[in-house]
């Protein structure tokens, strides 16, 4: 095993991370500037990212721009000794079933960046790759770097089979003469399972979300499935050894870089059940864990109906008012079967180990959350705005919608006659209750001054929309800040 010192290979060198300004992207960036790199850029198609201000204020030259542009790619990369490729796109949510837009990132993309590191003479490409070039819904345990690549043909989404190309793509360009002098491209490729810290956007924020919203209704798949997670630092450390792994000049390889062509698993070295994993989360912020069981060919018909509508929403997906479905077929099996890998080779030839062993990656990961909860607005359940907006709704059209109109809704009409007597006491119901939502708003915008300034707005208009259970979110939150 070879052993590298922290800053060899990156101080005095120039780096390229494209998907800097993403989770993962932004870590190595700022990690890199830790160890001393002479300059680290980041390229990234992003202008709003919440990573942006603390790379600019570490000094990293943030570039708006995208892999899929030929143009970008080659002007970013130009002059780096080293880049990391981890911009991808589609690995979870509606992305997954844009084909169109993931084959053209993590194809034509991954194209982009090797062939403008080969124009510009680069010496090294880290390629962050997924489990799931290996894994495609098949049980897999202590798998390890010799197993074949998933059936192209029988991936369930698009973003594995583009990841799975991608990645062999970047793998066969290993040793590949460069256009200036006589240097060669060495290549290497990280494969990371689910990633967890605090910042994290992605995996653990699509089932936070759910559980705020009241919608976490059951878990997937045996109590005894297990797989694989990565905390973000251990994540980087990786990379960044991979990095030190494909230099030539290291006493003992001959001239020939360790990681040279080969692709590497890491993690925690903690295979888990994914519920149990994110039990801590859930319950730590207060949401209700779910206690049922659903079979994995139960969540699996439920993920392929959202699958068949979201399909025929396609040509609108990328617009933000389009919610992400509630399940897919991939997240079906990433939670409900079991799959994990071996880290040994990443151990044995780069000095792998985890820096943060899993408890703690979660207590940091949780203490993150709190903070970020106490920060935001907190919302009712799901099932509070269904409800009290459904029956305003109806109150409104009862009272005021003349008959002709009314069509199947006069049964509505014909109830509320029963409850309150008749037209006129619904519309003094429908008053009574517009006046309670803006005394309720008026008050919790009051609150909110001095309780949570920075969200009064938002308190104000969930108020009038839902009136008490908004502001008894809101009492609550005043009561521990004087507690």
């Amino acid at each position: 095993m070879v052993h590298f010192v922290e800053r060899e290979g990156i101080e005095g060198r120039i780096f390229l991370v494209t998907g800097g300004a993403g989770f993962v992207g932004s870590a190595i960036c700022l990690e890199l500037v830790n160890r001393g790199a002479s300059e680290v850029r980041s390229l990234d198609v992003s202008k709003a990212s919440r990573n942006l201000p603390a790379l600019k204020a570490n000094g990293v030259k943030c570039i708006t721009g995208d892999v899929r542009r030929k143009e970008a790619a080659e002007n970013a990369i130009k002059g780096a000794h080293c880049v990391f490729h981890v911009a991808s796109f589609g690995s979870l949510g509606k992305q997954t079933l844009q084909a169109g837009r993931i084959d053209q990132t993590n194809l034509d993309g991954t194209c982009n960046v090797i062939d403008a590191c080969v124009k510009h003479g680069v010496e090294r490409l880290v390629y962050t790759s997924t489990n799931n070039v290996i894994f495609g819904g098949q049980p897999i345990i202590n798998g390890n770097e010799a197993m074949s690549y998933f059936s192209i043909e029988h991936h369930c989404d698009p973003y594995g089979r583009s990841k799975a190309l991608a990645e062999q793509l970047v793998l066969r360009s290993n040793n590949r003469p460069s256009k200036k002098a006589s240097r060669k491209l060495y290549t290497c490729a990280v494969r990371s399972p689910i990633v967890y810290g605090p910042g994290e956007t992605l995996h653990l924020s699509r089932v936070l979300s759910t559980a705020k919203l009241g919608l976490f209704f059951s878990r997937i798949g045996e109590s005894n499935a297990r797989t694989d997670f990565i905390y973000v630092d251990n994540l980087v450390n990786a990379h960044l050894l991979a990095s030190m792994a494909l230099l030539d000049d290291v006493p003992g390889t001959g001239g020939v870089p360790t990681a040279a062509g080969k692709a590497y698993f890491v993690s925690d070295d903690a295979p888990t059940n994914y519920f149990e994993f994110v039990r801590p989360l859930v319950e730590g912020l207060n949401y209700k864990f779910p206690q049922r069981e659903l079979s994995v060919s139960a969540a699996l018909r439920f993920a392929w109906f959202f699958w068949g509508l979201y399909g025929l929403l396609y040509p609108w997906l990328e617009r933000s008012w389009i919610p992400d479905p509630l399940l897919l077929p991939s997240e079906v099996h990433k939670v409900g079967i079991t799959h994990y890998f071996s880290s040994l080779r990443a151990r044995q030839e780069l000095g792998y180990v985890p820096l943060i062993d899993q408890k703690e990656g979660l207590e940091r990961t949780l203490a993150y959350l709190k903070e970020k909860k106490h920060r935001e607005l907190e919302t009712p359940t799901f099932g509070w705005w269904i409800g009290i907006l459904a029956a305003m709704f109806a109150l409104f059209c009862s009272a005021f919608v003349p008959d002709p109109f009314m069509g199947p809704f006069e049964c509505v009409r014909s109830l509320g006659i029963l409850l309150h007597g008749s037209v006129r006491n619904l519309k003094l119901v429908f008053l009574t209750a517009c006046l309670a939502h803006a005394a309720e708003a008026s008050y919790a915008w009051k609150l909110a001054k001095s309780v949570d300034p920075e969200n009064a707005k938002g308190w104000f208009w969930q108020t009038l929309a839902l009136g008490f259970p908004s502001l008894r979110l809101l009492l609550a939150r005043s009561k521990r800040k004087n507690a």
